[in-house]
């Protein structure tokens, strides 16, 4: 009898397979799949074309390029993460994955990758409308350089989305994130430009990270002068971190 073992698959190999089952489970919930790919399209078509009006020195369809990429971005991080983790504890799949032989980062780096390629469809379709029928002119560096800051500045997010995830369950966990992750899009100025708003909450505006990775989008495209990358870069940093440590202490009591 031949009691020769299967070889164990290689980690690399376990990472991609739970990165791709995650986005296979995620493309066939059209109620997070939809929403995700299409309300910041159909925000900046309305916004920035359709709407009629200019803004001064501001070119409106690359400024909203930029706000809406960002708002695009962040909530695949949020609601994969929050929503994804709550239910999966909910269900016991979470205590499933911790018993089985798998490597405990390659759960957190499947929906960090899932994140990442919706960000990077978001983005995709957001261009496609502002260069197609928003008149906007952007250089393939200057692209490149925006995508960049735009999926690495989701990291924040994503480590919020977790903390939501360990602290409730199921639908409760779609409330929670939708309270936070729509009035932050507002009063950080990714649905409608900051300046419009009072001065009072242009300056509370710094206390949301969204307000900053909406900083960085504009600044890499051209539209807010002398932006401070390396703050903006280091709040959005120390974000992660703290919530990091919040989310692994309340990971650590389930």
């Amino acid at each position: 009898m031949n009691t020769t073992p299967f070889p164990a698959p290689s980690a690399w190999r376990i990472h991609a397979l739970e990165a791709w089952y995650e986005l296979l489970g995620v493309l066939r919930t059209p109620a997070f799949a939809i929403p995700s790919l299409a309300f910041p399209v159909v925000f900046y078509v309305l916004f920035a074309i359709l709407l009629p009006g200019k803004w001064g020195d501001y070119e409106k369809s690359a400024y909203l390029l930029a706000t809406y990429g960002a708002f695009g971005v962040i909530g695949p991080a949020l609601f994969g993460f929050g929503v994804g983790l709550a239910i999966e504890r909910e269900r016991g799949l979470l205590e499933l994955k911790r018993v089985s032989p798998m490597p405990a980062f390659a759960y957190f780096l499947a929906k960090i990758a899932m994140s990442l390629v919706f960000g990077l469809a978001v983005v995709c379709l957001l261009s496609i409308a502002a260069i197609g029928f928003g008149g906007v002119r952007i250089e393939p560096l200057v692209w490149f350089k925006l995508l960049s800051v735009l999926l690495l500045g989701t990291a924040p997010f994503c480590a919020l989305g977790l903390l939501i995830g360990t602290l409730v369950k199921g639908q409760a966990a779609v409330a929670i994130v939708n309270l936070i992750y729509l009035p932050m899009s507002v009063l950080s100025g990714l649905w409608m430009p900051i300046f419009v708003f009072p001065a009072l909450v242009q300056k509370l505006a710094v206390v949301w990270p969204a307000y900053h990775l909406a900083q960085m989008a504009l600044g890499v495209i051209g539209q807010v002068q002398g932006v401070n990358y390396l703050l903006h870069a280091t709040v959005l940093a120390a974000t992660t971190v703290l919530l990091l440590v919040v989310a692994a202490y309340r990971l650590r009591r389930l």
